[in-house]
């Protein structure tokens, strides 16, 4: 049974594990080792399920307890060869660390980990796919300024995606933050607003791919109910009715029992 769990969303913090019963994945290790395990122990999974850390990119949101956890569970670490580096520089990881560039795809265990580039202002960002011993596939894509041809193949290839949904436009527009953070946010290597997750998500359920979540909240220029009415009326102007074609959550910013079966 495959099941997705998102222990932590946002700017302070991102992490997904993903697997089965037997075995899985953390995508991303943005919180301390305490909390992720506190996270994990609230819904049900055992660390010592988890197999490896796959990392997204080098800000700290997603990779703050790399370190401890990889040493402390003998965990694999996985990323991009820019990301690598980049962590590596910054001492991020134990040099004894057993670390691993994922160029395309990976097997881990019985699951097997795809990577798709996306477009961040990092060292070389990426999103995952993962494929569980099930055949049951599932995406987390966040951080990234524009949807790429390829997030999008991978995202209508799986059963269960998670798409950022970072921003309203006019509350970052108004907001308090200063214009060059304003300016990078909005540009195409920054985030996704709610209204182009909301777009991508039409297509996506059009395509088949109907077990959605949003991920990325801002604290500051988003809320979870604005999110979420932005991309449910999109989908139901499209003609799709929410909790009947499609489904449809927002990943928690902190520990929550949550988890989705796919």
């Amino acid at each position: 049974m495959a099941k997705a769990v998102p222990l932590f969303s946002g700017s302070k913090g991102n992490s997904y594990f993903i697997g089965s019963g037997n075995e899985g994945v953390l995508i991303d290790a943005g919180k301390n080792c305490k909390q992720i395990e506190l996270a994990m122990e609230l819904n049900g999974v055992d660390m010592r399920l988890v197999h490896a850390l796959f990392i997204t990119h080098e800000h700290n949101d997603h990779c703050a307890a790399v370190r401890v956890l990889a040493k402390k569970y003998d965990l694999d670490v996985y990323a991009s060869a820019g990301t690598m580096r980049a962590l590596e520089m910054s001492s991020k990881l134990d040099p004894r660390t057993r670390t691993h560039i994922i160029e395309t795809e990976v097997a881990v265990g019985n699951m097997l980990i795809s990577r798709i580039n996306t477009p961040h202002d990092a060292a070389e960002s990426c999103c995952y796919r993962v494929v569980t011993p099930d055949g049951k596939s599932a995406l987390i894509a966040t951080d990234m300024g524009v949807m790429t041809d390829g997030v999008r193949f991978a995202a209508a290839e799986s059963d269960f995606v998670v798409l950022e949904s970072n921003h309203d436009i006019e509350m970052l527009k108004t907001g308090p933050y200063p214009y060059p953070l304003k300016k990078r946010i909005l540009s195409d290597r920054g985030h996704l607003s709610n209204e182009a997750c909301a777009a991508e998500l039409v297509e996506l359920v059009k395509s088949g791919t109907l077990r959605l979540m949003l991920g990325h909240l801002s604290e500051q220029n988003n809320t979870p109910q604005l999110a979420l009415r932005t991309s449910v009326c999109e989908l139901e102007r499209a003609g799709m009715k929410y909790n009947n074609d499609f489904t449809l959550d927002v990943a928690p910013a902190m520990t929550t029992q949550k988890s989705v079966i796919f």
